[in-house]
């Protein structure tokens, strides 16, 4: 089953061009224009993550995202600005949000942070020419394979 995705902009642009990005990766994707619409989406379904602009005509993103705090638990949630700054970023992280994306978004790195927090892909990490996963850092195992050796 494709993960659920609640997309809250005003720009109906912008939701239209993410929409088709996340649809043709496989996501089932819920728009909503205001956070009175997103609110109410919330109440009556779950969504595995959500992303939502902070600038909304009738409240803040991050004023949602308290209002919605017991609807988001199980959820993924990502801000979206064009106007980042440091009291935004304090107040998303304090109000629960997961990530802080800036506009104008690079769909290949939203795409790749969606599926690290959906755990549908496992981060990588280098060393040298060599490849892992964070799961392979703590198996001991893998340090005695010539993949991993120094």
């Amino acid at each position: 089953m494709s993960a659920r995705i609640l997309l809250v902009d005003d720009d109906t642009a912008i939701l239209r061009s993410i929409r088709r990005v996340l649809e043709r990766n496989g996501y089932n994707v819920v728009t909503a224009e205001t956070a009175t619409e997103a609110l109410g989406k919330l109440q009556t379904s779950h969504y595995d993550l959500v992303l939502l602009d902070v600038i909304l005509p009738d409240m803040k993103g991050t004023d949602l995202l308290a209002k919605a705090k017991n609807e988001l638990k199980q959820t993924v949630k990502f801000i979206i600005t064009g106007y980042p700054s440091g009291e935004i970023g304090a107040r998303a992280r304090e109000e629960g949000a997961d990530a802080f994306i800036l506009k104008p978004i690079r769909m290949p790195e939203l795409l790749s942070v969606i599926r690290v927090f959906l755990n549908e892909l496992e981060p990588t990490f280098r060393r040298g020419e060599q490849e892992f996963t964070l799961s392979e850092v703590g198996n001991e195992q893998i340090y005695d394979s010539p993949k991993y050796s120094t």
